[in-house]
């Protein structure tokens, strides 16, 4: 190696010294495809026969609670350094109001065991009432937050997760909800025309997967060893590295996809009711 090649080697090495610390983030970040053929069908035909308008993302939802009711080693809580179980499986759905310019949310309780219309139907129910302010819970939270300076607001979320996450205090009298997030948070990035997009983990959530759901696209691909175009879906994930490894990871993956490409096999099957 020349002196003026091993000169640049050290000044970018240097310069990467200067840029990071240590890395201490756990964030694992995948995406897969579905074959969105069958799930597609079995939104139609659930519309048509609940008269609830489901979409993809209460189906993704759906799928990822099953994933988790599969997966309990997975479907945990992290208290004083400790895994311990969760007695249900919550989903938390990210949704926009005030006209898309602000994010709020829902969580949807033991939605392994609802069917996706009645999933659909609590949380249209959950989002009316918060774009109508009548969700009391979410409401004082939010006026607390929207109050609070931000570096008072951080040391101030900080000391509320430890207190509820880590000790088990309540704070709902502060207008804090207890367990916000649930087992795992599921977000639609189809309104952007995002395929794909990954979403950060909140250190105060305490969840171990945020699922991005995109739109549905037809795409070339091989079935059979014939190019044919079929429906694609195409889900971003983030994991925290904290609750789960690759094998868990690919366990719910597997769970998730089964679930997704025959929606209709596991209502058949009762598992929804």
């Amino acid at each position: 190696m020349t002196g003026d090649r091993q000169s640049s080697v050290e000044a970018w090495r240097k310069i990467a010294l200067a840029s990071w610390t240590t890395p201490v983030d756990p964030q694992i970040f995948g995406d897969i495809e579905v074959d969105a053929g069958a799930l597609v069908d079995f939104l139609r035909a659930e519309r048509e026969r609940t008269g609830t308008h489901v979409t993809v993302t209460h189906l993704v939802g759906k799928a990822l609670a099953h994933a988790l009711a599969t997966n309990p080693d997975v479907n945990v809580r992290l208290r004083r350094g400790r895994f311990v179980p969760r007695e249900g499986v919550d989903v938390f759905f990210v949704v926009s109001i005030s006209d898309g310019k602000e994010l709020s949310g829902a969580k949807v309780s033991d939605a392994d065991r609802k069917s996706v219309a009645e999933v659909a139907d609590e949380l249209q129910r959950r989002v009316e009432r918060i774009r109508a302010g009548e969700e009391a819970e979410l409401g004082s939270s939010k006026q607390v937050l929207g109050r609070t300076p931000t570096w008072l607001l951080r040391r101030g979320l900080r000391f509320a997760t430890w207190l509820v996450a880590d000790r088990g205090v309540s704070l709902r009298r502060f207008g804090l909800p207890d367990d916000a997030f649930g087992s795992a948070i599921v977000s639609s990035v189809s309104a952007f025309g995002a395929e794909r997009a990954y979403g950060p983990l909140n250190p105060w959530y305490r969840v171990p997967v945020l699922v991005l759901v995109s739109e549905v696209r037809d795409k070339a691909v091989v079935v059979d060893g014939a190019i044919v175009a079929r429906p694609m879906l195409t889900l971003s994930a983030t994991l925290d590295h904290r609750y789960l490894d690759g094998a868990h990871a690919g366990r719910l993956v597997r769970s998730a996809r089964a679930y997704l490409e025959d929606p209709a096999a596991f209502t058949e099957a009762g598992e929804e009711r």
